[in-house]
């Protein structure tokens, strides 16, 4: 690839002079708070930059949940963070899937709203349990944000419903559902090139300094910088409190008569499945080995993989044959708390970082606070 400065005057005249806006990080993120300063600053010179040839991070290559949260991982949050942070956390998803419903209609990007299950086996029926108690307080909080009554309901014929094994209850959430990952990335594509939002693929930001962005290709330079590289943003942010955390996934080949609708959260949230395309997605794992999974390594292990499918077939579909079709891995940003990190980095550096694998419900939401905040500050 040739760098910049090999590069033709036209090029650099319109790709890499006078950049007004320059975004590292073409994800969800990324592309909202392109989206949002063109509303803002229309004649604006916004180019957006990215390492892959397609977005590297977590925006094109999740389950496509459009979730808010279960009730065993509000229940940890709580424990952990507190019910303020936690409830503040739960209002910016669910406003944030709100209001990426507004930008781009439901239709765009496949949204279905099948409901959620959070399962339980026989030996987490203490936990299952102890959960019951504290549903009402969960759906009284839920209530305030959503003004919607017992979103979460509990349901104990889930396993005769969808055919699994071993699974002794659930809580359904009936407001959550799924998207197709792949249309919310095209429609996000095609809006920013239609808003004469530049976008190059294939060039890596490898350090900020000031103004100044060094790259793969050369130097960028560009009067304010966002950064929206979530799981990726440790390199080029060293002190934000920020980790990557792989996710490994795979999916089935087509299968007749699928029963499977909605999307699941099994053993605390560490494993998440879905129906898509008459197939079954799954993916998680990272419990088997957190310390392997903090890692921006995109690529997968034989280990997770196995335990996946070990799952499909004695728990999900224990009575339906099925062959792996395709595997993959993403990289989420996590960290001390699930809350985003949105902020001023320095003079004119800004990030937009840390979805904790809320990337769906929350990073349009998180483009447009960055957006009003590199705009409000000069």
């Amino acid at each position: 690839m040739l760098k910049i400065d090999e590069t033709s005057y036209w090029e650099q005249k319109t790709y890499f002079k006078s950049i007004d806006y320059l975004i590292i990080g073409c994800g969800i993120v990324g592309f909202s708070t392109a989206l949002h300063l063109r509303r803002t600053h229309p004649e604006a010179k916004i180019v957006i930059i990215e390492r892959g040839i397609l977005p590297s991070g977590a925006s094109s290559k999740n389950a496509g949940f459009a979730c808010f949260g279960s009730p065993s991982e509000l229940a940890d949050d709580i424990e952990n963070f507190g019910e303020d942070a936690v409830w503040e956390t739960v209002a910016m998803r669910i406003k944030g899937l709100d209001y990426l419903k507004d930008m781009f209609g439901a239709n765009s990007f496949n949204l279905e709203t099948n409901g959620s299950w959070d399962l339980y086996t026989k030996k987490e029926k203490d936990r299952y349990n102890k959960l019951k108690t504290l549903l009402p307080h969960l759906n009284k909080q839920l209530e305030k944000i959503t003004g919607q009554k017992e979103v979460y309901t509990i349901d104990e014929d889930v396993a005769a419903k969808f055919d699994f094994n071993q699974i002794y209850g659930a809580f359904h959430n009936r407001l959550e559902g799924q998207i197709d990952t792949s249309k919310l990335n095209d429609v996000f594509f095609k809006r920013a090139v239609k808003e004469n939002i530049h976008i190059l693929f294939g060039i890596e930001a490898l350090s900020v300094n000031g103004l100044n962005v060094k790259t793969s290709i050369g130097t960028i330079d560009a009067q304010k910088i966002a950064i929206c590289t979530n799981g990726f943003a440790k390199q080029l942010l060293p002190k934000e409190d920020i980790l990557p955390a792989r996710a490994q996934v795979l999916i089935t080949k087509p299968i007749e008569d699928l029963k499977v609708k909605g999307t699941f959260h099994y053993q605390e949230g560490f494993y998440y499945f879905r129906n898509i395309d008459n197939r079954i997605l799954f993916g998680g794992g990272r419990n088997l080995d957190k310390i392997g999974e903090t890692t921006t390594t995109i690529e997968t292990t034989r280990p997770i993989l196995d335990r996946l499918e070990e799952l499909l077939k004695t728990v999900i579909l224990p009575n339906t044959p099925f062959e792996i079709d395709h595997s993959w891995a993403g990289i989420m940003g996590v960290g001390g708390s699930k809350k985003p990190i949105i902020k001023k980095v320095e003079n004119n550096v800004y990030c937009g970082i840390r979805m904790g694998g809320m990337g769906v419900a929350i990073g349009t939401l998180v483009g447009k606070e960055m957006a009003e905040l590199m705009g409000l500050q000069e």
